[in-house]
């Protein structure tokens, strides 16, 4: 599942200024959508890329209808009906729903997403809710008084149907919204202007994505060195923590984990950046458990960084420095009876996470126990497959 951040610009958040303020911020901290009255839609582009959602009140106005062509930039990623209707109390909630403004807008052929925007004032608007969902890419619900219940009634009825946006006011509830059920809701609608808050928002969502992998300990049976190769140093536009590195390995089954430069030497200065990672046939994992050989990886690509207690994120290769360097042969064993194996620089810079502690590659020997990331499937094209696939 993919989440989302949405950040409440309209009216009712005050002038312009202070709207543009919510959607700077939105923007230099990297939330997916901010939701805008239409007139403002021009005014968002202007600022920056980010997908613009707009409150649309004229329930009675096809959502199809041709824009003019100088206004055509202006068009939104999503209209969203609801504010000044039946979605917020405005107009009462009428009892056939089939028959309300706000669906018959919505269900009409639209050339941008659409989105409706309920209030839970009672159950007849979770029920609402529910109806809009039919005809909605998104259903942004607000909770007032309860606000958890109504969430897991509608995760449970309508999860799939669409794009479950949960009104908030703090990352802490947002947290909240993306682990109820488990499953969680597929966004939030940060209502804010605090700039930390929408920040933190953005973490939140950020962490709740992440893959965390299950880490073991190989031992390792062989350190030889093996001449020079054609070594990989990938540089990231992201500073790696002094427990974070990547996965690498000659096998896609079995990567080890090679410490990020954070450490400062007697001759060298750190470089928190990068990664010395081997040579450019291994393996490197990609977010979302895909990989790639190193030689592949070029600026702009995303890898996944991982930390010694398996939680990961994603970093942006920057540049990638490819120079023949002597190199070692190390070899594991898994706890599983596998045998895997990498090449690493033959440097002292080069640190690998042991039970011990971070170690210097040069200062490994047979029975050292080394972190690693082990799954049994085969891969294709950095894809996992389910067939049988011999490398050693």
């Amino acid at each position: 599942m993919t989440r989302t951040v949405w950040v409440k610009a309209d009216d009712t958040v005050g002038d312009w200024d202070a709207r543009r303020e919510r959607i700077t911020t939105a923007l230099e901290a990297g939330a997916d959508w901010v939701l805008v009255d239409e007139a403002d839609v021009a005014r968002v582009r202007e600022l920056g890329e980010i997908s613009v959602a707009a409150f649309r009140t004229d329930g009675d106005v096809s959502l199809i209808d041709d824009a003019e062509p100088e206004a055509s930039s202006a068009k939104p990623d999503a209209y969203v009906i609801g504010k000044d209707g039946e979605g917020d109390g405005t107009i009462e909630l009428p009892t056939d729903f089939s028959g309300s403004a706000d669906l018959s807008t919505l269900r009409r052929e639209s050339q941008v997403e659409s989105g409706a925007y309920v209030r839970i004032l009672g159950k007849d608007y979770e029920e609402f809710a529910e109806a809009a969902a039919e005809a909605t890419a998104h259903t942004i619900v607000i909770g007032e008084d309860w606000t958890i219940i109504p969430l897991e009634n509608l995760i449970a009825r309508i999860g799939e149907e669409t794009n479950l946006i949960a009104g908030v006011t703090t990352a802490a509830e947002a947290q909240t919204a993306f682990e109820t059920l488990e499953i969680g809701a597929d966004g939030v609608l940060l209502d804010s202007g605090d700039p930390d808050e929408i920040r933190r928002t953005v973490e939140v969502r950020e962490a709740a994505e992440r893959e965390t992998l299950d880490l073991e300990w190989g031992t390792v049976v062989e350190v030889e060195p093996v001449g020079s190769a054609d070594r990989v140093c990938v540089d990231t536009g992201n500073l790696f923590e002094h427990d974070e590195g990547m996965l690498i390995g000659s096998m896609s089954r079995g990567l080890v984990f090679v410490h990020a430069e954070t450490a400062d030497s007697p001759y060298v200065a750190s470089r928190p950046f990068r990664v010395n990672a081997g040579a450019v046939h291994a393996y490197v994992r990609t977010p979302e458990g895909g990989t790639k050989y190193l030689s592949e990886l070029k600026s702009g690509d995303e890898v996944q960084v991982v930390d010694t207690e398996g939680h990961t994120r994603e970093a942006i290769v920057g540049r990638v420095k490819i120079e023949k360097r002597p190199m070692f042969r190390v070899a594991l064993e898994t706890a599983a009876g596998d045998r895997i194996e990498t090449l690493l620089q033959n440097a002292e810079t080069i640190k690998v996470a042991t039970k011990d502690g971070r170690r210097a590659v040069t200062d490994l020997s047979p029975g050292d126990e080394l972190a690693l990331y082990y799954e049994d499937t085969a891969r294709h094209f950095g894809e996992a497959v389910d067939e049988s696939i011999i490398e050693k």
